[in-house]
């Protein structure tokens, strides 16, 4: 199902691309001198996690996303949400409960003509979240027994714990309409500090998700965003 969401996500941006090169140079005046690039804020939502929660009920959270101009390729930003994920995995039944943050900058490596204002971007984020665990259930794994699986019900809750890490982030953003945007990007993630629950690992955090083996993780995003001009300077 994640895959195929992907691939939607993914032809859905490439249309938008496509249909913004277009509009783009059917805007531009042909005897133009003047040009000006727009700084604002733009705020948006990440779409996937509404469309992933609307086939599994066993995930929900939001996240809203930001940026601000600060010069011709600088933006600060920033990802803030919450996230509620019950998880069945081998022997085990847990859920992950919480809020994060990340706050960082993107660096627009692309060039744009006219008043084009797309983003091919890198950028660095820190990211921190609060959260609990809660053991649901789980099966002691006896290897090689002949004794029925065994599963227990535990129901027991690690609360007030927290994690730092950081981020390295590739993406873009396509304008598709006036200040409307379309946008996806890639992110790797370091763990940097966590408080982990005794005789239980943080296998997913909110905002960081999977907890890979050597505290690495790896998620994407998907956004419609709008930008709010706030002043214009030329080219």
């Amino acid at each position: 199902m994640k895959q195929n969401i992907l691939r939607f996500c993914i032809s859905i941006l490439l249309i938008a691309v496509s249909f913004s090169a277009n509009a783009q140079e059917e805007e531009i005046p042909k005897d133009s001198i003047k040009l000006n690039d727009k700084y604002g804020l733009r705020i948006g939502v990440d779409i996937s996690r509404p469309i992933i929660s609307f086939f599994n009920d066993d995930l929900k959270g939001f996240e809203l996303a930001g940026d601000f101009r600060m010069s011709k390729n600088l933006y600060i930003a920033t990802e803030l949400g919450f996230y509620d994920r019950t998880t069945e995995e081998d022997y085990i039944n847990f859920n992950s409960k919480g809020s994060y943050i990340k706050l960082g900058v993107n660096y627009n490596l692309y060039k744009n003509w006219g008043e084009m204002s797309n983003e091919i971007y890198a950028g660095v984020r820190y990211g921190f979240s609060t959260f609990s665990q809660t053991l649901n259930t789980y099966s002691p794994n006896f290897d090689g027994t002949y004794f029925p699986e065994l599963t227990v019900n535990s129901d027991t809750e690690f609360s007030n714990l927290n994690a730092h890490w950081a981020e390295l982030v590739m993406g873009l953003k396509v304008k598709v309409f006036h200040n409307l945007y379309l946008g996806t990007s890639m992110n790797l993630k370091k763990m940097i500090r966590q408080k982990q629950p005794t005789n239980f690992e943080n296998l997913y955090i909110p905002g960081f998700e999977r907890v890979y083996l050597n505290e690495t993780g790896f998620s994407f995003n998907y956004t419609v965003s709008y930008l709010i001009p706030i002043y214009k300077k030329a080219k």
